[in-house]
This record gives C-alpha cells, sequence and structure tokens, in this order.
C-alpha cells in the first residue's frame, strides 16, 4: 500500500532504535529527564495534586503496581499512577517548555515509569530502550508541532500538551511495549480521539489535568491498540472534507517522518529546551528577568528599593491575553500574569515557590505595585517563544526613567541552564519530600541511564 504520513510515524515509532540517539540528543533528554522528575515531586506538595490523588486512590483497581511521586509505599493502577503524576508536574507550572511550545516531558514520563513497573520481570525495558521511548514521545509530539505555523506561537485555543502530548504518551508507550508497526498506527488513531483541552482553563486548578490526562490517555490508547482496538489508519493525514489531527489546528500541512536511518537526527538535536528557574508560566521569565535588571538600576540610583518613588510601572510585553492579568487573586493566575510577576521581582529581588503563597499575593506593598502597572504591547514583541521579548521601564516622580529589557532569559533554549544550576533546582525540589541519600541516587541513576538493566528501578 502506499505510504501515508500516518503509516510513515508508525513504521518510525516501531523501526527506530537505541544507535540512533546522539550524544546530544541522549544529554539533553536525561537533562529532561532529571528535572521533570524534580519538578513532579515538589508537585506532589500542591493541593492539586492531593485531590487528583485522593480522586485516584477511590477508583477501584486490582493491579496497583506503579509508584507516585513523593508517597512512599502508595501505588496505584498504571494508567492512573501516570495521570496523578502528570498533575503533580504540572501543578506548579515549572515544567519544562519547548518550541513550538508544548511542556514535552510531562506527558511522556510519567506513563513510562508507570508503564516500566507494569511490565513482567521477563520483560522489564533497561534503561537504554527506556531513553529510546522517551526520545520517541518527544519526537512525535516536535514533528506533530511544525506542521502548523499555528504552533510556533503562544496557543489560543487548544493547550498544547493536551494535543500533541497525548500523541507522544501514545507513540512512547507503544515503543516501550514493542508494538507492531500496525498498532502503533492505531495507537495514534485512538489518541487522537483522547485529546485536546481549552485554554480558557489556564490558570485554574484544571490546568494540570492536561497533563495527567495527555500522559494518561496516550498511554490507554497504546493499551487499548496492543489489545487490538483499531482507529483510522490515516489520522495523520490531511484528508479534505474530514478531519483528523487537523482539527485542532487552522493550518496544517501534515509531512511524512522517514525511516530512522544511520544518520536520523531527532529534534532535540536542533533545537533544545527551556528549563524554568521558577514555577510560572514560561512568559514570565522575560518580563521577572527584565524587573531584576531594573530593579539594579534602581538600586544604584536610589540606594535601596523605594517603591514610593516610582510613578508608573511600563511593561511592554507581547499580545495573550490568558497571560495579561493584572490583579490575580489565586496562585494559579499570579502564575500567569505578566504584572504580577514583574512587581513580585521589584518588590523582592527574587520569584521562588513562596512567590505564589497566599500571604504573597495579596500583600499590601504588592497591590500598591500593581496599581502603577501600564501595559504596551509594541509590534515587534510577538507571542512566541523564540521572538519575544520583556522589558520593565520605570518611570520616577522625579521625571527619571530605568529601564530593564530581557530577551534571552537565563534557562531559554538559547541561554540553557548550567550543569550546577540544573542539578541546583532539582535538589530543592526533590528535598521537599526526599531524603539526601535518595535525591543523589536519582542524579546517578538518571546520568547512568544508559547502563541501567531495569529501568523500573527509576
Amino acid at each position: 500500500p502506499e505510504e501515508t504520513v500516518t503509516s510513515s510515524f508508525a513504521s518510525f515509532i516501531h523501526a527506530v532504535r537505541p544507535e540512533h540517539l546522539s550524544k546530544t540528543v541522549c544529554h539533553r533528554s536525561k537533562r529532561m529527564i532529571l528535572d521533570s522528575i524534580g519538578v513532579g515531586l515538589v508537585g506532589s506538595t500542591t493541593h492539586v495534586f492531593d485531590i487528583a490523588l485522593q480522586y485516584c486512590r477511590e477508583l477501584s483497581s486490582s493491579v496497583a503496581v506503579s509508584s507516585v511521586y513523593g508517597k512512599p509505599g502508595v501505588k496505584l493502577s498504571p494508567t492512573l499512577a501516570a495521570f496523578t503524576n502528570g498533575v503533580a508536574t504540572h501543578s506548579m507550572d515549572f515544567d519544562d517548555t519547548w518550541h513550538p511550545a508544548t511542556h514535552p516531558s510531562g506527558a511522556v514520563l510519567p506513563a513510562l515509569l508507570a508503564a516500566s513497573q507494569m511490565l513482567p520481570p521477563s520483560t522489564k525495558p533497561n534503561g537504554m530502550d527506556f531513553l529510546l521511548a522517551f526520545n520517541v514521545g518527544l519526537e512525535v509530539q516536535g514533528r506533530l508541532m511544525h506542521f502548523s505555523t499555528e504552533a510556533h506561537n503562544i496557543p489560543k485555543r487548544f493547550h498544547p500538551p493536551s494535543v500533541v502530548g497525548t500523541m507522544g504518551s501514545a507513540a512512547a508507550t507503544a515503543k516501550l511495549l514493542s508494538l507492531s508497526t500496525a498498532q502503533c498506527t492505531h495507537a495514534l488513531g485512538i489518541a487522537a480521539s483522547l485529546a485536546g483541552a481549552p485554554m480558557a482553563n489556564a490558570a485554574t486548578q484544571a490546568k494540570p489535568l492536561h497533563i495527567g490526562n495527555a500522559t494518561r490517555l496516550g498511554f490507554e490508547a497504546a493499551l487499548l491498540a496492543a489489545r487490538g482496538m483499531e482507529a483510522n489508519p490515516l489520522i495523520l493525514d490531511d484528508i479534505p472534507g474530514c478531519s483528523g489531527f487537523s482539527a485542532f489546528y487552522s493550518v496544517y500541512q501534515p509531512k511524512p517522518l522517514s525511516t530512522p536511518s544511520d544518520h536520523h537526527e531527532f529534534l532535540l538535536e536542533k533545537q533544545d529546551i527551556a528549563f524554568k528557574r521558577f514555577p510560572a508560566h514560561l512568559g514570565m521569565h522575560w518580563v521577572v528577568d527584565a524587573a531584576l535588571s531594573v530593579r539594579n538600576l534602581f538600586i544604584n540610583y536610589a540606594g535601596s528599593f523605594s517603591p514610593s518613588l516610582i510613578r508608573t510601572i511600563v511593561l511592554k510585553i507581547p499580545v495573550s491575553k490568558y497571560i495579561n492579568r493584572p490583579f490575580p487573586s489565586s496562585e494559579h493566575q499570579a502564575r500567569h500574569s505578566f504584572q504580577f510577576n514583574a512587581c513580585a521581582a521589584l518588590l523582592d529581588g527574587e520569584v521562588g515557590l513562596g512567590s505564589f503563597t497566599e500571604s504573597s499575593i495579596h500583600r499590601q506593598e504588592l497591590r500598591e505595585l500593581l496599581d502603577k502597572v501600564v501595559v504596551e504591547h509594541p509590534e515587534d514583541n510577538v507571542a512566541n517563544f523564540d521572538k519575544m521579548y520583556g522589558e520593565v521601564a520605570l518611570l520616577l516622580h522625579s521625571g527619571d526613567v530605568l529601564t530593564g529589557k530581557c530577551d534571552t532569559f537565563y534557562g531559554h533554549w538559547r541561554k540553557p541552564l548550567s550543569k550546577e544550576s540544573l542539578l541546583k533546582k532539582f535538589r530543592s525540589n526533590a528535598s521537599h519530600v526526599l531524603q539526601e541519600e535518595k535525591i543523589e541516587t536519582i542524579i546517578t541513576m538518571v546520568d547512568n541511564l544508559e547502563n541501567l538493566s531495569d529501568s523500573s528501578q527509576l
């Protein structure tokens, strides 16, 4: 039969081998795995995670074999463990971000961790199998996003990980379970029927469910395909008059994915990942670095940070409605507010876990700064994580103007976190629920993942 876009993806998933992963891809993906575990561990301390965990524990299951982040001794059925750990990963919006925009690790890693524990001892995947499956999940997400120019900008309709993340989870799990090419095709088709969540739920407790559902439902799609369920074998193709995956994008131009060869180049080779230094929407990192820059200028100018000297705070940011929130009233709104993050950075000289507590959000001095904020949207500042910038200008009562601007924050793929910074973030996150000995064990295990004989140990 003639090759289609969908069949090419299925052939790739089935045929790709560990030797196709370059040293760069292995290095970058292991950094992602370590960071995602740390983010999931600290995320297991949140209220939204507790809600998800309680819900899953109340569901009856006879196969509770998969572990839950931050909860020693607690096990759930594999798909519910994937869901719960996915929620933990995104509960603080602290997880990695790619370009085009999505959160790739959280939609894939929890499914692979749960699946590894599900498989019988005789078929446990080794660390290299695990690393390969993880990269298959990343590759499928990246390729699908490149099919639409719409996906390159900050989203307006669907939350990307709920769309491409579900497909990535299905592909990764299909690879880990060694499904046939036909089963991989059906796994993608089934996953497409389980994908999608609206952007309106950003800045609410429902947003972490997008990652939880992506990793769980993609996992379930692979399990259903393994049991013989079939779906449209042209799900990724652009069929006039009958939308498949194209339903998620207004512009959709799919291309086949070539069968891996000795020279296959994964997208992660060409496009590194962004790691967040503090738990908020990625766009916030530009305005925070700009705010910290102008704060230093202000202290040199006045000797200390004195809000009473400021008449107006001008933020020059891209147009993106769901992260333009003048007066956030909850932690989730605060994580999605240009205004809040800029003012918190100005007031405190940093943004961190404590910035999003109720007491911090509702401080009088912070509210007084928010009252002074004026937002501008320069035409050259586009809502695109590869092109946008953040600018914070302080208009003083004296008539002087101080300005800070950030084109590339520390942690962006153009300015990656150092090994030391990434390890510092992981240790800080993991220390909320693990002892130092276990933290160091995880670091060593991920660093040597390709040599691990049984990936379920992770």
